[in-house]
């Protein structure tokens, strides 16, 4: 028996087998499970591995001497901004002050002022009588250059501070300019005020021991100087040297991200033509617990590479977007063998767009057969687990890698027990009542930074402004 079909206005019987029908009989090609969290995750492919037997890797220095270069913190409840009274320890001058009221009663007496872009927060030649702490925003420090023009020192932002040395002493004038970039907020500290707190005897008198003890013989990087003679004639005395390390070297131990994989055994044992479901799930899992290995290295609070870049090797964008020249100064921190840039795709965009609007073309480079987007020859690799903030900013980070370059490198340890992956184990842990099987899933990883300068970070930069 035919049926009838339609066809506009007309009715007219089929002649052979439909589609629909045909399909009974037909054998479906079918994809492997696809999955759109999955990402090129080149910071895993770029890292060199290493063994760390124990699941501990100790990174042994040099003994390093602080020199007083952290930043500080603040809080706020609404528009009124805090310093927290114990990371004004991070002042030179108060480095190892341990009075808790004191320091509170300081930070009570710092004065709130908020500047639009433009505006003079410290000028040059005037009296340099009062601590500035920058809570928000971004201002130059600007100063005379080598011919006497005005040149641009550095750039601050939060948690950095200027005039930290009239604590001890105000009657010198500023040496440079500071200016508003964008708007700002900061928190100043006059001498005079210093002198009416409480405990402010105590605080003079650590202030004066911390002047006259300073940090011992050291080099630019506040590690112990090695008394090396050159240049001599004849035959003086030589002196006597020694390389001291770190008392108390930094230890890394492994990490674990870990799931559970559930399947029923009658579909483990009935649905597996052409795919077998067990291996589909596994390989899919195991793709999201890479996902969060990456994820972890880059933003973990304990060894993740933008929590644990050194307060030095840290640099602010000049004007706010990713620009050539902020790229070149991230250049300038790791330029010992600097092997790549990670950034997330929106920012190596906004570059790219810096980049057109100068009528500068960066070149392409081939890394494992991929054409990737570079800058003075280095990969500009993305990344999605630098993530894009509510107000459109991110970072870049720029690394030198592997151990024998004291560089970044990833840890983690091979041959685990039932392993799967290099550092990932799939142990079977049985069949329940309700016939499901079980299997845990582990993936042990962590990663080190060496020496401070293998790692720097270009910080807040900005994808969302566009003219």
């Amino acid at each position: 028996m035919t049926t009838p079909e339609t066809s506009g206005d007309r009715t007219y019987a089929q002649s052979s087998l439909g589609t629909d029908a045909a399909r009974n009989l037909a054998t479906t090609t079918k994809s492997a499970p696809q999955m759109q969290g999955i990402s090129s995750r080149w910071l895993l492919r770029m890292l060199p591995w290493v063994q760390s037997n124990g699941g501990v890797y100790r990174v042994n220095r040099r003994l390093t001497y602080l020199l007083g270069d952290g930043r500080l913190t603040f809080v706020n409840t609404g528009a009124e901004v805090r310093v927290i009274p114990q990371e004004l320890r991070e002042l030179p001058l108060l480095r190892g002050f341990d009075d808790e009221s004191a320091l509170a009663a300081l930070a009570d007496r710092f004065v709130q002022e908020e500047h639009v872009p433009g505006d003079v927060i410290v000028e040059r030649g005037g009296p340099a009588d009062r601590v500035v702490l920058m809570a928000h925003g971004k201002a130059n420090r600007i100063g005379p250059g080598e011919y006497g023009e005005d040149t641009v020192l550095d750039v601050l932002a939060d948690g950095e501070y200027v005039g930290a040395h009239t604590l001890a002493d105000d009657t010198g004038s500023w040496g440079y300019t500071v200016k508003a970039i964008t708007a700002c907020t900061v928190l100043t500290l006059s001498r005079r005020t210093l002198e009416e707190i409480p405990g402010a005897q105590e605080l003079r008198s650590h202030i004066q021991e911390t002047q006259q003890s300073p940090n011992p013989p050291h080099n630019s990087y506040g590690e112990a100087a090695i008394d090396i003679a050159s240049g001599h004639v004849g035959e003086p005395p030589l002196a006597g040297t020694y390389v001291d390390y770190e008392p108390a070297p930094r230890e890394y131990e492994l990490s674990v991200a870990q799931t559970v994989l559930r399947v029923h055994s009658r579909v483990a044992d009935l649905y597996n033509q052409p795919m077998n479901q067990t291996e589909q799930q596994l390989r899919l899992t195991i793709e999201a617990l890479r996902e969060r290995q990456e994820e972890e290295l880059v933003n973990n609070r304990e060894f993740g590479l933008l929590h644990n870049a050194d307060l030095t090797q840290r640099l602010h964008t000049r004007s706010g977007p990713p620009t050539p020249d902020d790229l070149d100064e991230l250049l300038a921190l790791v330029w010992k063998d600097a092997g790549f840039f990670l950034a997330h795709p929106k920012v190596i965009s906004a570059f790219g767009r810096e980049c057109n609007r100068r009528g500068i073309y960066p070149e392409s480079t081939d890394i494992n057969g991929h054409q990737v987007p570079s800058w003075r020859g280095i990969p500009l690799l993305p990344c999605n687990k630098l993530h894009v903030s509510d107000t459109r900013t991110s970072s870049v980070l720029l690394m030198r890698t592997g151990e024998h370059n004291q560089g970044v490198i990833g840890l983690h340890q091979t041959g685990i027990p039932d392993e799967y992956q290099p550092g990932l184990s799939v142990r079977f842990m049985g069949i329940d009542e309700k016939a499901i099987l079980s299997y845990l899933v582990s993936a042990y990883y962590s990663a080190a930074v060496l020496v401070p300068d293998a790692l720097g970070v270009l910080e807040h930069v900005e994808i969302g402004r566009q003219d």
